[in-house]
């Protein structure tokens, strides 16, 4: 590694010591799907987020709500203690797409259609307020 990409890496790497993060990769749902629920807790306080996650119909929802549990307890690790309840907000949630599987379904006079069975991965940021 050159002395260039060295420094803005050790930059970066600083940055996120004092940044509360948890990221999800290769979640087999589609990004769509995910962005639905991602916009649903946008900058909610962090307790409430969990709850609007768990009463949720959606299957991505469930991930999405362990996916925030994993930040609060990187908060709690970097921080040395427990959040209270109006003191995390969920600053950004990102999803971007990942790979995508692609599928071949069969279709009538020897044709066949195509299938891309798409996964994503999800990035959420606390703050405190």
């Amino acid at each position: 590694m050159g002395k260039r990409k060295r420094v803005t890496a050790d930059a970066r790497k600083e940055a996120n010591k004092s940044r509360y993060f948890a990221s999800l990769k290769n979640c087999p749902t589609s990004p769509q799907k995910m962005r639905y629920v991602a916009d649903l807790i946008r900058g909610m306080e962090v307790f409430k987020a969990l709850s609007v996650l768990k009463f949720n119909t959606r299957a991505s929802s469930t991930k999405l709500e362990k996916l925030i549990t994993s930040a609060i307890n990187n908060y709690e690790q970097k921080t040395g203690q427990k959040p209270d309840a109006d003191t995390l907000v969920v600053k950004e949630v990102f999803v971007d797409s990942g790979f995508q599987l692609k599928r071949l379904r069969t279709a009538p006079q020897g044709r066949a259609y195509r299938i891309k069975k798409r996964s994503n991965h999800v990035t959420v940021v606390l703050d405190k307020k």
